[in-house]
């Protein structure tokens, strides 16, 4: 049996498939006398397409992730899939204008006449090889892409097998897929590494398919049936590494060589271990399987040499939904001891300790995205996310510290949330700018299927329906675009536009000056000397001397309270201890210079320790300047601002 894997566009033209590569290895190793390739159908549209047009990587960029709530790139192919090039155009204008620049409109309207055409080659050059079975992955916007590459399969060669798959298919949404498109013979939900296998076996042996956990076919009336859905998650021995043969050559070959440095998908661990107990009210990741497994340490390390060996790549994308902790002390420590310079991105819990982070930057983690999505407790409360603000702040500044980037995005719009959540943190904003800012605006959140927002109307949403573009881009009932859609539209809860208006200002400004802004601290036990270099700060460098203030600034490395404060700092130095009050009085200067960040009764420094020239510039002239002043005095003298 030849088996062809096809990744459609929009997936990332920088990453294998992991999906196709999982079941490329499970066909290859499980299902005796069959065989599996991957056709690279995203590389192939992108130089198809600049042949074209004047298309680049940020095009593509756009039509895969940056677009994903608004649909464009799922619109895009649905000309193919409806075998119409002017396939509800006016509706997708009428909805989008105002929403999309004028170019990027003229663009997506462009692409959608010519899609077809594409769709049409692909099509052909599947049936071309001769498969028995076609297999289309389906994650982000890839849906409309892999279903009409799939209908033109099936028109030209009826024999052929059609499968769907991934994350578009889980649960409901892969039922009624199978359900509205006659075309896909059958539809794999859930974890496919078993199910595709044992569907190959079936139909080479021609045994029913009822047993299949998760299986959609067609019974012989023709009518879709969905067998249940596995009641367990595969254990983490039977989840294969992926098999990658073919994508670095075909990216060597393509015009987005020039456009993206290629990267290794790795994958350690499935599901997420404080979603098991507290799932992020707005989080739908993980469909159906929440629940945490995680590859042996031994595993997941040979794993990861043996991918870097194979394909001479350091570059590493780490998929998993969170950090398996074992790993900190298992897999990390020989990878810093392999001599392999690894360049890792991988997903944390904010509430890590620094010496755990300068493990994962010792290890090559260079990106990491700790779930910051917002910088005050109450919200973070509402969200279910375990951390509170002052938390989510000193994550950013031992990020800083450590060398690592944090990506974190800021949400809002959370049931019961107010306008009293969010002043407090816009007017302290100016004294982050040396952190990292969110890599965009904030965002009201979309609902998702499979989040308890989604799940539990009394949570505060109710009458959900598809977002627009699912109206626009197929022709199905309303019902149907329910079951088949992934995200929702619902009333607008939480603050207002004015909130969301300043506070978005605020981050603009952040992101804007944050190249630009400094403040670091070094402390040399007797004193601890602070650099600032912020637009709305007007001092540049200050020490602390004092015995008591030294001891609070100290012990504000963690959040704190002003009690717990005042009691800590007195069992430091007993003989300089001071009352709750004083304790108070210096946390309020300390908030107005921009050193500490202040959210629910709690304080925190957000100076980084430094790492760079600055305080080593500021120590050497004040030295050079004390010998000038003791040869030939001057009044006023000062102390020169570091460059």
């Amino acid at each position: 049996m030849r088996v062809l894997l096809v990744n459609m566009p929009w997936s990332p033209i920088d990453l294998p498939s992991l999906a196709l590569g999982i079941l490329k290895r499970s066909v290859d190793e499980r299902v005796p006398g069959a065989s599996a390739e991957v056709l690279h159908a995203n590389l192939m549209f992108t130089d198809w397409i600049t042949e074209r047009t004047e298309f680049t990587g940020d095009d593509y960029e756009y039509y895969a992730l940056s677009s994903y709530f608004m649909g464009c790139g799922d619109w895009v192919f649905s000309s193919a899939l409806y075998d119409d090039p002017a396939w509800r155009d006016d509706e997708f204008t009428a909805t989008m204008t105002g929403k999309l620049k004028a170019a990027r409109m003229k663009m997506t309207r462009a692409l959608h006449r010519t899609v077809p055409e594409f769709v049409e080659m692909i099509a052909r050059q599947i049936v071309a090889d001769g498969p028995d079975v076609v297999g289309f992955t389906s994650t982000f916007q890839q849906n409309t892409a892999a279903l009409a590459a799939a209908r033109r399969v099936k028109e030209l060669a009826p024999h052929i097998v059609t499968v769907m798959g991934g994350a578009n298919c889980d649960g409901e949404q892969g039922a009624a897929v199978h359900r509205n498109f006659a075309f896909v013979d059958h539809v794999v939900r859930g974890e496919g590494e078993a199910a595709f296998p044992a569907l190959l076996t079936a139909l080479t042996e021609q045994t029913p398919l009822d047993d299949i956990p998760g299986l959609c076919h067609r019974d012989a009336a023709g009518k879709s049936v969905a067998n249940a859905m596995a009641t367990r998650p595969l254990p983490p021995a039977a989840i294969l590494p992926p098999d990658y043969s073919g994508y670095f050559e075909r990216l060597a070959a393509s015009v987005a060589r020039n456009w993206v440095e290629p990267k290794l998908v790795v994958e350690g661990a499935r599901g997420c271990w404080w979603g098991e107990k507290h799932h992020c009210t707005f989080c739908g990741l993980n469909g159906s399987f929440m629940e945490f497994r995680s590859k042996s340490p031994d595993t997941f390390y040979e794993e990861i040499m043996d991918l870097a060996r194979r394909h001479r790549v350091l570059d590493m994308y780490v998929v998993d939904n969170i950090l398996d902790m074992r790993y900190l002390t298992t897999v990390l420590p020989r990878i810093i001891d392999s001599g392999y310079d690894l360049r890792l991105h991988i997903e944390i819990k904010a509430n890590m300790k620094r010496s755990q982070l300068r493990t994962l930057a010792d290890a090559g983690l260079i990106y990491v995205q700790p779930g910051i999505e917002s910088l005050n407790s109450r919200v973070l409360d509402l969200m279910d996310k375990g951390v509170s603000g002052c938390q989510n702040i000193r994550m950013l500044r031992d990020g800083a510290e450590t060398g690592l980037s944090v990506a974190w995005n800021y949400l809002h719009g959370f049931p019961g949330e107010s306008t009293e959540d969010y002043d407090p943190v816009i007017a302290q904003i100016p004294a982050l700018e040396h952190l990292d800012p969110p890599v965009d605006l904030s965002a009201r959140i979309a609902i998702e299927r499979f989040s308890p927002y989604f799940e539990r109307p009394e949570l505060g949403f109710t009458g959900l329906r598809p977002e627009a573009h699912y109206r626009f881009t197929y022709d199905l009932p309303e019902e149907e675009l329910y079951a088949m859609a992934y995200v929702f539209e619902a009333p607008a809860r939480g603050i207002g536009e004015p909130t969301v208006g300043a506070l978005n200002a605020a981050l603009a400004d952040w992101k804007k000056h944050h190249t630009d802004a400094r403040l670091t601290h070094d402390d040399h036990g007797d004193r601890i000397v602070l650099v600032s270099r912020r637009r709305t700060f007007d001092w540049r460098a200050m020490e602390l001397t004092d015995p008591f203030e030294l001891a609070v600034f100290r012990l504000l490395d963690q959040p704190h309270s002003t009690q717990a404060l005042t009691r800590k700092a007195a069992a430091r130095v007993p003989g300089a201890a001071r009352g709750e009050e004083q304790v108070q009085e210096l946390l309020d200067s300390w908030l107005a210079l921009g050193i500490v960040f202040a959210d629910a009764g709690q304080y925190v420094h957000i100076a980084p320790a430094a790492v760079n020239e600055d305080l080593l510039r500021l120590d050497f002239m004040r030295h050079i300047h004390a010998e000038t002043d003791a040869a030939a005095p001057t009044e006023n003298a000062a102390v020169p601002e570091p460059a």
